[in-house]
């Protein structure tokens, strides 16, 4: 379920040409020592109830050796069609939503950024996500493989009953001990339901944890929880091609431009709304 890929010199350096990409729709060329701004936009909201953040930064010159300026003074806001949340500026380019919002399946969210200063001669950027539904998880299994890799890899396979009833996406992120581990866009894995729609998932391997990583691996007694998100196929779309090029989340000279993006107005990066489903087990 994991994609798992090896890339060669020569997409090496074409992924470093779409890096100063200003966009999927249109080509522009752009100097690798001149800079071109955009907002970037990193924020999610799912069915679990909590405070959530959007992040706000602006990409910066390729060869800017430093974290991207943070977007401060924004209105933020969130909308389900029927009511309006209004979003804190929590610390520098960071808003919250309150700690008592949950989003609710099926149900669109709309994101407004309205800035207190222009950027690239714009003010106002949307975007929106629908909630999809998430199967139920029963149950996950964690198995150590010794011959997968150098020092082996462990595989936590899960079990749940797929719907069946549309083509689905998938998000997986683990636990060890109640710490997320998955912290990074390239560490989360996606997966679409091609080879199980509307089967039962018996025991498919959503997360590989190289045995060799010692911040990573796995030990006996280790709680191991699993959360398997019912994603759009934008964000499913979004998080391969960031994959591909090899960037972390947070961003810091943000994704490449001619990554999909969820947002008007020429903003790279994504504002994403899921629902989740959990299991644990412990290692043995």
């Amino acid at each position: 379920m994991r994609k798992r890929k090896t890339y060669g010199p020569l997409l090496i350096a074409i992924l470093l040409v779409m890096l100063i990409a200003p966009s999927c729709t249109e080509r522009i060329n752009v100097d690798l020592g001149t800079t071109y701004t955009r907002l970037v936009v990193d924020g999610a909201v799912s069915t679990d109830t909590m405070s959530y953040q959007v992040n706000l930064t602006k990409t910066s010159d390729y060869f800017y050796n430093e974290p991207a300026p943070r977007v401060i003074g924004a209105v933020v806001d969130l909308s389900d069609g029927s009511s309006v949340f209004h979003l804190t500026e929590t610390s520098p380019g960071v808003y919250s939503t309150d700690s008592n919002f949950a989003a609710r399946i099926g149900s669109a969210y709309s994101i407004s950024v309205d800035l207190a200063e222009p950027i690239d001669n714009q003010q106002l950027y949307e975007g929106s996500c629908t909630v999809m539904t998430v199967p139920r998880l029963d149950s996950i299994q964690v198995v150590f493989e010794p011959d997968y890799g150098k020092e082996g890899f462990w595989l936590i396979n899960v079990f749940a009953q797929e719907p069946g009833d549309q083509v689905n996406y998938y998000m997986f992120k683990y636990f060890r001990n109640d710490t997320l581990m998955t912290d990074t866009i390239t560490k989360i894995s996606v997966s679409d339901d091609r080879y199980f729609n509307g089967s039962y998932i018996n025991g498919l391997t959503a997360i590989y944890i190289n045995n060799e990583d010692f911040w990573e691996t796995l030990h006996p007694g280790d709680k191991v929880t699993v959360q398997m998100s019912g994603i759009t196929r934008e964000y499913y779309d979004f998080i391969s091609q960031v994959q591909v090029a090899g960037i972390n989340i947070p961003f810091f000279t943000g994704p490449p431009a001619n990554v999909l993006s969820n947002i008007n107005n020429g903003a790279v990066g994504f504002f994403a709304a899921y629902s989740n489903s959990r299991a644990s087990t412990t290692v043995k």
